[in-house]
C-alpha cells in the first residue's frame, strides 16, 4: 500500500532546505568581522593564494586575511598546520619559522585545544595587546602594573620559547625590581601565563581571550569535516566550498581550509575543472 504524501510537508521541507542551503552561501562576506570595510586581501579567492613562496609571504598575507572577531580582542594569528598547507616544503617551513623566532618577528604559542596545536603571532601584535591589557588596568586603579613592563623587557625579550619555568621566570622578572608571588598571579590573570597540568613549576606562554575561540576552532573543524562527507565523494571544488559558511565557527572558511590541509585530514587534487578538496582519512 502506497504511502500519501503531504504535498504541503514536502513543499515545506523543499523551502527549508534550500533556505539552509542559501544560508551557507557567504561569497566574499564575512561573518563576525568588526569593521565593513573588507579588504582586498579578504576577497582574493583561496585557490589563488592558496600556496606561497615562503614561510614570511605566507604568515603576512594569511594575517591581512583574518577576520578580525567581535567576540574576542584576540591579536592576529596564524596556526602553524595553516603554513605547512601554504608552503609545499615543510621543512622550510620549520627551518624559517625558527629564524623569525629567534630574530623575534613572531612567537609561537601552545594552543590548549587538546590537540598538537600551535599558534603563530607577529611579535609587535603581541606586544600591542599586551599594552591594551595594562591601559585597561590603569582604568581600573590596579596596582603593581610595573609587572608588564619586566615581562615585556625581560621575559619576553630573551625567552623565545612556548614554555618557562617558575625559578627562570623569576629570575628574569627580578631584572625589573622586587617580584612577588602576586604578580605571577597577575600576569596569570592577565592571560598572559597558564601552568602546565603535567608539571606546575611551568608555565606556557598564552594569548589572552584566545580561550573564547577554541571551543569554535574545534567546532569549525568538525563542521567542515561533516560537510564533506556528507558529499558522495567525500569532496567540493575549492571555489565553490570556499563560498560556504560555517554555523558554529567566527573563523571563516578559508581559514579551517588551509587547517585542514596542513594538519593532512584534508587533500587537494588538481583537475581540468579546477581545484578539488577532498577528504584524505575518515
Amino acid at each position: 500500500m502506497k504511502r500519501k504524501t503531504n504535498p504541503e510537508s514536502s513543499a515545506s521541507g523543499a523551502k527549508k532546505r534550500r533556505r539552509e542551503e542559501e544560508d551557507e552561501e557567504v561569497g566574499c562576506s564575512h561573518a563576525g568581522i568588526e569593521d565593513e570595510t573588507i579588504s582586498e586581501d579578504q576577497c582574493r579567492l583561496l585557490q589563488d593564494d592558496l600556496t606561497f613562496s615562503d614561510t614570511s609571504v605566507a604568515l603576512r598575507m594569511m594575517r591581512a586575511q583574518l577576520p578580525r572577531i567581535d567576540q574576542a580582542s584576540v591579536p592576529p594569528f596564524i596556526l602553524q598546520s595553516q603554513l605547512y598547507s601554504s608552503v609545499n616544503d615543510r621543512t622550510q617551513v620549520d627551518r624559517e619559522l625558527e629564524c623569525l623566532r629567534r630574530e623575534k618577528v613572531v612567537r609561537v604559542f601552545k594552543l590548549n585545544t587538546g590537540q598538537d596545536d600551535h599558534a603563530i603571532i607577529f611579535l609587535d601584535d603581541y606586544l600591542k595587546q599586551v599594552d591594551r591589557i595594562v591601559k585597561r588596568m590603569e582604568e581600573k586603579k590596579q596596582n603593581d602594573l610595573d609587572i608588564f613592563k619586566w615581562f615585556k623587557e625581560h621575559v619576553l625579550d630573551s625567552k623565545l620559547e612556548p614554555s618557562i619555568g617558575h625559578h627562570e621566570l623569576f629570575s628574569l622578572l627580578s631584572l625589573g625590581g622586587k617580584v612577588k608571588d602576586a604578580h605571577i598571579t597577575l600576569l596569570i590573570n592577565a592571560g598572559l601565563l597558564t601552568r602546565q597540568l603535567v608539571d606546575p613549576d611551568m608555565y606556557w606562554f598564552t594569548i589572552p581571550s584566545i580561550g573564547k575561540l577554541w571551543k569554535g576552532l574545534l567546532q569549525g573543524r568538525n563542521e567542515l569535516l561533516s560537510m564533506l562527507k556528507r558529499k558522495r565523494h567525500k569532496e567540493m571544488f575549492l571555489a565553490e566550498l570556499e563560498k560556504k559558511r560555517l554555523r558554529y565557527s567566527p573563523l571563516d572558511m578559508r581559514f579551517h581550509i588551509r587547517d585542514l590541509i596542513g594538519s593532512g585530514h584534508l587533500k587537494t587534487v588538481q583537475t581540468t575543472s579546477g581545484l578539488i578538496v577532498r577528504i584524505s582519512r575518515d
